[in-house]
């Protein structure tokens, strides 16, 4: 089903004019890394307006420079905040974001943790820092947009979940957890507003070559875990186009290939691999953990 949902995109289809269809200007969360960055650049070259938000000052300079070589007849906007720091945000990003007709936005700020954990093993710090940056910042960002979209009748919203949300990942618990959350929360608002011309996507890539997997080296450099800008350039073809998907062909693959392992064994293969990635990295880097 998803191979056929996505061969939509393999055909040589007209590219969608996102700044008539869905307005001037583009939010990016978690935009100086990774698949937002080369999301904020994809829009700025479809002369989309771009409002950059993330926690590093000097990479929100250093990327909005780097937008703005690649078209330097849009506007590009910073806004500087950490989501790790809960409600207290969301006043600031309101008053900045106050006036500006937001087409598109981008829910793609995320973390895990640093290495595959037990659940003991987590920090407090660490659980909250995971739950308002992967659920809240997602939900509050897109009530904060919607209100807006819906007077205007068009806008969209692509929310970045991942394949962990396929199923339970030990090792990466609350992560997968929080990643079921926004498939399941996008699927329920597409559903309430599907009268309206809002299009609402749930993005669920696999693995990715970005910082964000750093604890297995055994994951980089393959030819079906793409870097963030091939997976970015074949992910915003299906905007406007498929509300659901992994956004890469070898991505929708290997998730039609789980659809006829049991889950069981899929859980368990994962837990497997995933010890493993725990026990390199934490031999890596001299940590003495069990």
């Amino acid at each position: 089903m998803c191979l056929i949902k996505f061969s939509i995109t393999l055909l040589k289809l007209k590219p969608l004019d996102f700044k008539e269809k869905y307005g001037n200007w583009a939010v990016v969360t978690g935009s100086t890394d990774g698949i937002g960055k080369e999301y904020a650049k994809e829009l700025a070259r479809k002369n989309l307006n771009i409002v950059l938000i993330s926690r590093n000052l000097v990479k929100l300079n250093k990327t909005k420079d780097e937008i703005l070589t690649l078209n330097p007849s849009i506007t590009v906007k910073i806004i500087q905040v950490d989501f790790s720091m809960g409600k207290d945000v969301f006043d600031y990003i309101q008053t900045e974001l106050q006036d500006l007709p937001i087409g598109i936005l981008v829910n793609n700020v995320g973390i895990l943790t640093e290495y595959p954990m037990y659940f003991d093993e987590i920090s407090e710090k660490d659980l909250w820092n995971i739950m308002n940056i992967n659920i809240a910042s997602l939900t509050i960002m897109t009530r904060m947009i919607i209100v807006q979209m819906l007077k205007r009748n068009k806008g969209a919203i692509v929310n970045i979940s991942s394949a962990s949300n396929l199923l339970p990942v030990p090792l990466m618990s609350v992560y997968s957890a929080s990643k079921i959350y926004v498939r399941y929360f996008s699927d329920a608002i597409r559903s309430e507003y599907k009268k309206t011309k809002l299009t609402i996507q749930c993005l669920s890539p696999s693995y990715i070559n970005t910082n964000l997997i750093n604890f297995d080296v055994s994951f980089k450099n393959r030819y079906f875990f793409p870097d963030a800008i091939t997976y970015v350039k074949s992910a915003i073809a299906t905007l406007g186009r498929i509300d659901s998907t992994t956004g890469y062909w070898a991505h929708d693959l290997q998730e039609f290939i789980l659809l006829f392992i049991p889950a069981g064994l899929i859980t368990n293969f994962v837990f497997f691999k995933h010890k493993a990635a725990r026990k390199n990295y934490i031999k890596l880097k001299g940590k003495n953990i069990d």
